[in-house]
């Protein structure tokens, strides 16, 4: 019963705006935001990167990627990487970060695992819906870039809270389905995401997949389909719905073969 209400209040919470966030990640969420602003110039955007090491090392790796260091000549500076990613890629970066730092700040071994292992599949899913939007979805690949690494933003921030209300998300039942869309959508709506991306994550639970994919929400369908880590809060049932759609497909397959390398490139340095 108590854990019943402690839940009910996090939902009540999230219905107000009132979602609490734990100091670390108000910084990094300043820094997003700031980068987000249009009149931020290079030098502030540069200078804002180096206040954050964690940021600035991402950042570096990022640039270093395969997908954005075609021509194989590394950058060793913080201001070659942003002038090479751009100020939309360094802005997932800085979404990147508050989405990690929820789960920088648990205790609990088991939940701590799980928000290491969230995380390592949002890096995969992030990766791979880069390389489907841009060879098979039609989308823009920054954006599913972007979306992939805060779609389970929602997920961190019940591991961050289940670390103070032990045995919170023992029983799926209970916080997944509506309750779990708002506090997703409030978690989208404090990290000032647009809200096509946000209708896309949203729309995720449940959602099937129908030829030919289109659009943000299937591409991160597919990604998440394909991401080789599962999410430790989805339930086996959320993947089934796409059986058969690949064996229709077999181009998909092929495109992710050749894109194997640049995939795995960019979820290393996400994951860095």
């Amino acid at each position: 019963m108590e854990k019943l209400k402690d839940y009910a209040e996090i939902v009540a919470q999230a219905s107000k705006g009132e979602l609490v966030f734990p100091t670390s990640v108000n910084a990094a969420l300043r820094l997003q935001l700031a980068l987000a602003d249009p009149d931020c110039d290079m030098e502030d955007v540069i200078r804002k990167v180096l206040g954050e090491p964690l940021l600035a090392a991402r950042t570096v790796a990022l640039a270093n990627a395969a997908v954005f260091n075609r021509g194989g000549a590394p950058v060793t500076s913080v201001r070659s990487a942003v002038q090479r990613v751009g100020f939309r890629n360094l802005y997932t970066m800085a979404a990147a970060m508050v989405v990690r730092q929820f789960g920088s700040r648990i205790r609990d071994a088991a939940l701590r695992a799980q928000a290491e292992q969230l995380w390592r599949h949002s890096a995969h899913v992030a990766a791979l819906a880069h390389v489907i939007a841009r060879k098979l979805t039609r989308t823009d690949a920054d954006t599913a870039l972007f979306a992939g690494i805060v779609h389970e933003a929602g997920g961190f921030y019940l591991l961050s809270r289940a670390d103070d209300i032990p045995g919170l998300l023992d029983d799926p039942e209970e916080w997944m389905g509506a309750a779990q869309e708002i506090i997703t959508r409030e978690i989208m709506k404090k990290m000032a995401i647009p809200e096509p991306v946000s209708q896309a994550i949203v729309s995720l639970r449940g959602a099937t997949l129908t030829p030919p994919p289109l659009g943000l929400r299937d591409t991160l369908l597919i990604a998440k389909h394909l991401a080789p880590i599962r999410s430790p809060l989805s339930p086996e049932r959320e993947h089934a719905s796409l059986s058969g759609f690949f064996d229709d497909n077999a181009a998909l397959e092929q495109i992710l073969f050749e894109s194997a390398d640049e995939a795995a490139s960019m979820s290393a340095a996400l994951l860095a």
